[in-house]
């Protein structure tokens, strides 16, 4: 499929789905042929990121990635986007492994976290162990001249039961849960929080979370296709923080 845009998904499948849906709404199409070709590998075999990460398992996903990442761009894909955050650790193999553009998540947020900052900018971290472990928003924040905080240990434990024990187990839960760990990254200081785990962008859109001070990773990777494919964007997608800086 030439010109399509090469997903590299399953990480998990409901993120994927959901970074698919957010794609359709924040492009701007009055017939079908008018949306974004795209192809998608629905990869959920691949070992779980933040286990081999932490040492938990010896299955490394990075060689799978790397082959979707060839047949994508064998197949002609002009970039290609990964909806997973914590897989972003492998960021620089997967890239210079093809010639074709990687959409890096991590950055991409961090850019428009801080374009949208009407005042000094501290994020608060929402992700798994893997990416808190790897430090890669750490990392981007520093770059991007924001200063960050992470959850203790506590309450990373329970934003980890929230990811794995519920959204990927497709078990219900609460909106207290999550304000739980929100409202204590916001007493650290957290001036904005950062869903940098697909699957909290998920939860945010089944529990309609409020997004005043929320920036969600799979909203920027979604625009960030949209952009990257030349298209014009919904009334939706404009109203996103940070996209009018880009």
């Amino acid at each position: 499929m030439r010109d399509a845009v090469g997903v590299i998904g399953g990480l998990g499948p409901a993120a994927t789905a959901y970074f698919m849906e957010r794609v359709i709404d924040f492009t701007e199409a009055d017939c079908d042929q008018a949306h974004i070709n795209m192809l998608i590998f629905n990869h959920c075999t691949i070992g779980d990121r933040t286990a081999y990460i932490s040492g938990a398992s010896d299955k490394d996903p990075l060689p799978l990635m790397i082959e979707d990442a060839h047949e994508l761009a064998a197949q002609g894909c002009r970039f290609i986007v990964i909806p997973c955050n914590t897989a972003h650790y492998f960021y620089e193999d997967i890239q210079s492994a093809v010639d074709i553009p990687v959409v890096n998540i991590v950055r991409e947020t961090l850019r428009y976290a801080a374009c949208a900052a009407k005042a000094p900018l501290c994020i608060g971290i929402m992700a798994t162990d893997g990416t808190i472990m790897t430090q890669s928003y750490q990392k981007a924040a520093e770059e991007t001249g924001c200063s960050w905080v992470t959850a203790s240990p506590e309450m990373q434990a329970k934003l980890m039961h929230i990811i794995y024990d519920g959204i990927k187990a497709g078990r219900p839960v609460s909106l207290a849960e999550f304000e739980e760990v929100a409202d204590h990254l916001r007493s650290k200081g957290a001036t904005c929080l950062i869903l940098g785990c697909t699957e909290l962008s998920v939860l945010k859109h089944d529990l309609q979370l409020p997004d005043e001070d929320v920036i969600d990773s799979i909203d920027v990777l979604a625009l960030e296709t949209v952009r990257r494919s030349g298209k014009p964007m919904t009334a939706a997608a404009l109203n996103v923080k940070g996209v009018n800086c880009r």
